[in-house]
């Protein structure tokens, strides 16, 4: 993992320093308190199993489809998408190029709705 107090992190520094296939292609670049964020770009197919925390995905290259549950749905780069903890999830029929920021968060089993403050649960 790089430096934990850097503020800025470029996709293609990033890039860079994945792992070559066929190992995992993620990684961690950023820790602080539970917030843990990685880049993720998987080649070929998408063999995650689901996680123990909430995690959230910023698409920032590729399309494909996104699985989550029985759910199926398009993405494209800027979509945000959310997974709770123990969720089944996946990237499906993407392409080639596709690379997401992958942060984690919160407590492990995930956070639960009554745990936010009552002003943002508008």
């Amino acid at each position: 993992m790089s430096d934990p107090n850097r503020a800025h992190l470029s996709i293609d520094d990033c890039l860079g320093q994945l792992p070559t296939p066929p190992a995992e292609q993620y990684l961690e670049f950023f820790l602080r308190g539970t917030l843990t964020l990685g880049l993720y770009a998987p080649r070929g197919t998408d063999p995650q199993a689901p996680h123990t925390r909430d995690e959230v995905y910023v698409v920032v290259r590729g399309s494909g489809v996104f699985v989550h549950g029985d759910r199926k749905r398009p993405f494209a780069p800027g979509d945000l998408l959310f997974v709770p903890a123990h969720a089944t999830h996946r990237f499906e029929d993407f392409t080639d190029d596709l690379a997401v920021w992958v942060m984690f968060y919160g407590p492990e089993g995930g956070e639960s709705v009554e745990s936010r403050p009552t002003e943002s649960r508008k």
